[in-house]
């Protein structure tokens, strides 16, 4: 009873603030994660971030990315998989140096300070693709670049704390194992994508409603398969929707499935982001949450618009690829927690990064809707 209360009050605060959001000239998705910090422990304290609620949310962020696949154009990614690259190393390399000065300056060790630059490095593109699809823009070249950019970047940015894990923890952490597994993930994904799924669906696939069977288990089965190799759960998703991009009953999977999920799943996913605030102990670290932001943002915005500008974008598409890049969201957060439980970091310093990575997560969409509309 508990848990329907809970998911009726999320779908209703979200939906309001979303549409209050954009009456203000912003994007929905900034009221969706805005309401979830006002309802949750940072505020009013109505909702509880549980576990069935996290399920709930990583479920929404999986469908999310599964829908930017299917709504990608597997040509244009091909094309644009050279400004992709640049744009993930740049927008990896000036972070990673970024967060290691703050976190030396900050007086801590070597250690400590190379991880901030991972967590630094990180880049979650949900918050920017439901920006890009509210805008009306998610087959634009920019977003293209971005999508492709995020793949790279999720797996320079796991190998990077493999080999952090393997100097802190090396009994526990194999890099080679590491390597070995992405390797046979992007092995595997690839042979399923380019030869099983096109036969299952010319062979097998009759109806919209078995394409919606088959597309909910593919899903959810990349997704569990890219988690169980060490890739971003959200990754297999979103390879799984690009495997079915060409479909000729794409569009009227989309009319079934979406409804449901925008209506359930995601807005518990941006509700959440919002609920997993705390502002225990920020009065201590004020000044240092303020630094790690201010970084955080700008270096991922000129690390990545470098990248895209050294590609042949202009100064404005450069920008929007820079900041759609900018947030970190729950791919840094999971990377902090696992730097807090290897004993990288400390608690102390564990909340100031976390507040430092929402607050990226926050000034994501509005900066990128007034980019785009400029």
């Amino acid at each position: 009873m508990t848990l329907l209360w809970q998911l009726a009050l999320i779908i209703f605060a979200t939906k309001s603030a979303g549409y209050l959001s954009q009456r203000l000239g912003q994007p929905r998705v900034l009221g969706e994660i805005l309401v979830g910090i006002l309802i949750g422990p940072a505020i009013l304290g109505w909702i509880e971030f549980t576990h069935t609620l996290e399920i709930f949310s990583e479920l929404g962020v999986i469908f999310l990315m599964f829908f930017a696949g299917l709504e990608t154009n597997m040509k244009d990614l091909r094309d644009n998989k050279k400004p992709a690259i640049a744009v993930a190393l740049m927008g990896i390399f000036v972070p990673f140096i970024g967060g290691y000065l703050v976190g030396h300056f900050m007086g801590l060790g070597m250690i400590a300070s190379l991880f901030i630059g991972i967590v630094f490095s990180a880049t979650s593109v949900s918050i920017s693709v439901q920006t890009f699809r509210e805008l009306n823009v998610l087959q634009s070249r920019e977003s293209i670049t971005v999508l492709g950019a995020a793949v790279v970047d999720d797996i320079v940015v796991m190998m990077g704390l493999a080999i952090m894990l393997s100097l802190t923890v090396a009994d526990d952490v194999s890099l080679s194992m590491v390597l070995l597994k992405q390797v046979i993930f992007f092995v595997v994904i690839i042979a399923l994508s380019w030869k099983v799924v096109p036969f299952i669906t010319k062979r097998f696939i009759k109806s919209t409603q078995a394409l919606l069977v088959f597309g909910i288990l593919l899903c959810l089965s990349y997704a569990y398969f890219a988690d169980a190799m060490g890739i971003s759960n959200i990754i297999g998703a979103f390879i799984a929707g690009l495997s079915l991009s060409s479909m000729p009953k794409k569009d009227a999977f989309e009319e079934e499935f979406a409804p449901a999920i925008f209506t359930l799943f995601v807005p518990v996913f941006f509700a959440g982001i919002g609920l997993s605030v705390n502002f225990t102990g920020l009065a201590e670290h004020w000044l240092l949450v303020i630094v790690l932001s201010i970084v955080a943002i700008a270096t991922k915005l000129i690390g990545s618009a470098i990248g895209a500008r050294l590609t042949g974008f202009d100064t404005r598409g450069s920008l929007i690829i820079g900041a759609a890049m900018i947030s970190r969201g729950e791919v840094a957060l999971i990377t902090a927690s696992i730097g807090l439980s290897a004993g990288i970091i400390s608690q102390a310093y564990f909340t100031p990064i976390i507040i430092a990575v929402i607050v990226t997560t926050l000034v994501t969409p509005p900066l990128l809707k007034r980019l785009i509309k400029n």
